[in-house]
């Protein structure tokens, strides 16, 4: 997909405070969200086509909120024609340096920079959560063509993990937020998707064993971690830190997902 597919869009309207922070906070810290935040695996891809119903090479794919442009490139291997749309500076300066033979425009998921029915395909990886659906939903509908497929995806911890359980816990206590909420907003997502039809779920359990102090990078490359009191964040990176390596004497955890899908289809 080139730019000749756009047509300039109006500007989102602002975010609610707090969740306008947490949406910029990653622009900050783009090249540490890059090298460590966990991939996505093949068999995601697979589902992917299955509930699509068409491959994704040769199809014309917009992957929006691409961010450091992880889903993007997994995508452009499997043979999509893929143009990545990100609103953030930073995030997008740090897609064009690991990526820079792939498309990326500035553009959000509620003012799509897109030209009418000019995808087979609109995926957000870890990203629909930022939109307004309500103005997200006949934007996919208005960019894709009749029978294309709007897919969004989330990395989810694996919580039947003990030991991510616990930690969930421990990033709860210390921050006030729970991020076990992630799988409670999704299912809500998908009873009341905002208006997307035909809408279809698959789960995808993947895991990647990788250093503790990967993992913690991981771990503070999240947007509760990013906005939060630098001490704060030091604090408990500390804190788990030594707990996991007490818990793990190899210096080696796996860190267990489960890649929740949910694919729409465009009326024919």
């Amino acid at each position: 997909m080139t730019s000749e597919a756009f047509e300039p869009s109006a500007a989102a309207a602002p975010a609610p405070p707090g969740r306008s922070a947490r949406a910029r906070s990653f622009n900050s810290a783009a090249a540490r969200y890059a090298a460590h935040r966990p991939s996505y695996p093949p068999a995601l891809f697979d589902a992917l086509e299955e509930l699509a119903g068409r491959p994704l090479a040769g199809s014309r794919v917009a992957d929006i909120g691409a961010g450091t442009g992880i889903a993007t490139a997994l995508l452009h291997a499997r043979g999509a024609d893929v143009l990545a749309v990100e609103p953030g500076d930073g995030m997008a300066a740090q897609f064009r340096r690991l990526h820079p033979g792939l498309p990326v425009v500035r553009g959000d998921g509620n003012a799509l920079p897109l030209a009418d029915h000019c995808a087979d395909l609109l995926t957000y990886a870890q990203a629909w959560h930022w939109t307004d659906p309500a103005r997200a939903v006949p934007e996919a509908l208005r960019v894709l063509r009749p029978g294309g497929a709007l897919a969004l995806w989330w990395n989810i911890n694996a919580l039947d993990v003990p030991w991510i359980a616990e930690e969930s816990a421990r990033v709860a206590r210390h921050f006030g937020v729970d991020t076990a909420a992630e799988r409670r907003d999704i299912d809500a997502l998908g009873a009341d998707p905002g208006g997307l039809p035909r809408l279809t779920r698959r789960e995808v359990r993947w895991s990647r064993r990788v250093p503790i102090d990967t993992h913690l990078a991981n771990l503070a490359s999240r947007s509760v971690f990013l906005v939060s009191d630098e001490e704060r964040t030091a604090a408990f990176l500390t804190e788990q830190g030594d707990h996991l390596r007490n818990a793990f004497p190899d210096g080696t955890v796996e860190e267990t997902y489960d890649v929740v899908l949910l694919v729409a289809t465009a009326p024919s």
